[in-house]
């Protein structure tokens, strides 16, 4: 039996890809906003990963975090990636606007992943962490030494988790990656509590995760938790899809379908976006990020929202959705 370290109450995170600057350059001031609303309105689901502004956006969730009381939240991060300090005009080129002064390697191995965790203790300066993600281990961050990184993970990672989680020193950990496959290969060959879907299942992209990723996560006991359910922004209007540049071919006609329809049931298409992913059994959480105060206080109203079941046959009907998919209704 799996633990259900994710409850009713942390069905709406705060995840820190914004917060490491992956947009704009937030200033530690506006991260502090951010998180101090999402505190205010009863979030209690923080999720962020040394990667994420090269240690930036872990360092700022810890700061507001190590405040309160460690019983009264659930945090995690990510492991994959060492840090090394540099200097700055040696900084790698990253999705980041304003890192920190650090470079980095992925390592999964078990000395690699207690150094990871050791550090994010340090930065984070909490005395534990709840769930540990192992971060990116999938073709479309390592390319093609996919199979090397997982052969290592294997005899690296995934066991000294298990272990970890044993002697509880950590509570749940699992995979944290923006593709099907790597969630598939883990499930095969260890016995990870919960992963962090990333861009794999939102309401205008989630036949694949339907046919092959949910059926798969359910037969094994564990959940999900997804990220980027708004696919880095697109479903708000912005020129971005899975933080890429590149809108794929028909997705900004379906993101106004959508939104016309909704807008007839006078709702908006962020509280379909989000309704849709936790009406499925298999996610226990949903975590957008937020680089404004009323981003976080727009995901709360759209947790809330009362949704029409007709909202959801209309778009089945109009193929707007897969037949397949759990909708609220």
């Amino acid at each position: 039996m799996k633990t259900d370290i994710l409850t009713e109450k942390h069905r709406l995170g705060l995840g820190g890809v914004a917060i490491g600057t992956a947009f704009e350059a937030l200033t530690d001031g506006e991260s502090y906003e951010v998180l101090q609303k999402a505190w205010d309105l009863g979030i209690r689901y923080y999720d962020t990963s040394p990667w994420y502004g090269l240690t930036k956006s872990e360092r700022r969730f810890g700061n507001f975090l190590h405040g309160q009381n460690c019983d009264e939240f659930v945090f995690s991060t990510k492991v994959g990636r060492l840090f090394a300090a540099v200097p700055q005009d040696e900084v790698p080129p990253t999705m980041w606007q304003d890192p920190l002064s650090f470079d980095f390697e992925h390592n999964y191995t078990a000395d690699a992943i207690k150094r990871s965790i050791e550090e994010s203790l340090e930065r984070t300066r909490l005395d534990h962490i709840d769930i540990v993600y192992v971060h990116d281990l999938s073709e479309d961050q390592v390319g093609d030494r996919y199979p090397y990184f997982l052969k290592q993970a294997r005899e690296g990672a995934f066991k000294v988790l298990s272990e970890l989680r044993d002697q509880g020193v950590i509570k749940a950990w699992g995979l944290g990656v923006n593709t099907v496959e790597p969630i598939l290969d883990c499930l095969d060959s260890a016995d990870p509590d919960i992963c962090l879907s990333a861009t794999q299942y939102s309401i205008l992209e989630h036949e694949d995760a339907v046919d092959r990723l949910l059926p798969a996560v359910e037969k094994a006991g564990v959940k999900l938790v997804s990220g980027a359910g708004y696919n880095s922004g697109f479903i708000n209007g912005r020129p971005r899809y899975n933080y890429k540049d590149v809108i794929p071919k028909g997705m900004t006609e379906k993101r106004e379908k959508i939104s016309v329809i909704a807008k007839r049931y006078e709702i908006g298409i962020v509280d379909a976006a989000l309704q849709f992913v936790l009406a499925a059994d298999e996610f226990a959480s949903i975590i957008p990020g937020a680089s404004k105060p009323e981003q976080v206080e727009s995901n709360v109203n759209a947790l809330n929202k009362n949704i029409p079941s007709d909202f959801w046959k209309e778009l089945k009907s109009e193929g707007l959705i897969y037949e397949k998919a759990q909708t609220p209704d």
